[in-house]
């Protein structure tokens, strides 16, 4: 099978046929309708194998994550996700693999309309890179700069069970049962926090996706927004599996250092604190107040009201070199 071939068979069928893309795969170009008073959110992603995600992971799972992880950026902002390309490269045509990975993909981009328009198929090695683009209506959009001292701080969801499945998988800890596949589901299969994205546009004052760990993502906002930060340590929403597996003082490390989450980190006004809580709550979304900005322009941590240090940092591309 020839990379034309390859195109045909696995990636020009889908469901998904939105009636705003005039022209999607087979031409040099895509070509799309936006909607009247929509703003348009663009985000690329790549992932490595042996560096975004391990070298055995199931084909089909990195087809989700591929989509996922870019559909959470998306989130980040308040948009509604609507088209994705892709570049992929391939050591070889393995259609076992290639039709497992278009599963997990299309499965995740039929589940929110997305549509696949375009993209390009190399041979090397195994590499994935997405762009996907949203719409959000006009200055609705929400960005890491808009941040105010005593805004509070929430996450969505739970923090550092995909780092527990990584540090298995490294053999630093050892993970059985229901504990395993647990943690597995959530490194492998990330729910990108769409719906929410859109429902907190009211609210938040910034958003980021965590991707790189707690800290380090906060640590954005805050610069963005040139504000600072306390987070409180024992109010961190940890899952059972980690306080079982880690304890609480190793696992609140993880949920601060801990990359892969795709949960969203929001700055919320105390008006709009009620508002947002509410709004999650009807929607079945977890949501929990874990500290607040503040004007000292840098990151603290508290634990039972006392400063508390802990030596944690989050993921960055380049930082051994």
């Amino acid at each position: 099978m020839k990379e034309f071939e390859l195109i045909n068979t696995y990636f020009t069928e889908q469901l998904v046929n939105r009636r705003d893309v005039v022209v999607g795969i087979g031409d040099d170009c895509a070509v799309i309708t936006p909607a009247e008073k929509q703003n348009i959110a663009i985000t690329t992603d790549t992932l490595i194998a042996g560096v975004h995600f391990p070298k055995n992971t199931p084909a089909k799972a990195i087809g989700h994550k591929a989509v996922a992880v870019n559909l959470s950026d998306l989130a980040a902002m308040g948009a509604e996700p609507t088209w994705i390309s892709i570049a992929i490269s391939l050591p070889e045509i393995d259609e076992d693999w290639i039709s497992n990975f278009c599963e997990g993909m299309f499965a995740l981009c039929e589940f929110y309309n997305v549509q696949l328009i375009g993209g390009d198929t190399t041979q090397g090695p195994l590499s994935i890179t997405i762009t996907a683009q949203g719409v959000v209506p006009v200055n609705k959009q929400i960005c890491r700069s808009g941040a105010k001292a005593g805004d509070w701080i929430y996450v969505t969801g739970e923090l550092g069970d995909a780092a527990l499945a990584l540090k298995h998988y490294y053999g630093d800890i050892t993970l059985r049962g229901d504990s395993l596949a647990y943690a597995m589901n959530r490194l492998n299969e990330p729910k990108p926090r769409v719906l929410a994205g859109q429902a907190v546009r009211e609210y938040a004052s910034a958003a980021i996706d965590i991707s790189d760990g707690l800290l380090a993502d906060l640590s954005h906002i805050c610069k963005a927004s040139n504000v600072g930060a306390n987070i409180v340590l024992e109010d961190l929403p940890l899952s059972d599996t980690m306080l079982t597996c880690l304890g609480a003082e190793k696992a609140m490390e993880l949920a601060l250092s801990g990359g892969d989450d795709y949960e969203l980190l929001l700055a919320v006004s105390e008006d709009n604190k009620v508002g947002m809580e509410t709004t999650l709550a009807d929607m079945g979304t977890k949501v929990t107040c874990i500290g607040q900005l503040n004007g000292n322009h840098k990151i603290t941590t508290t634990l039972n009201n006392k400063p508390t240090q802990l030596n944690v940092k989050g993921f960055e591309h380049f930082a051994n070199e």
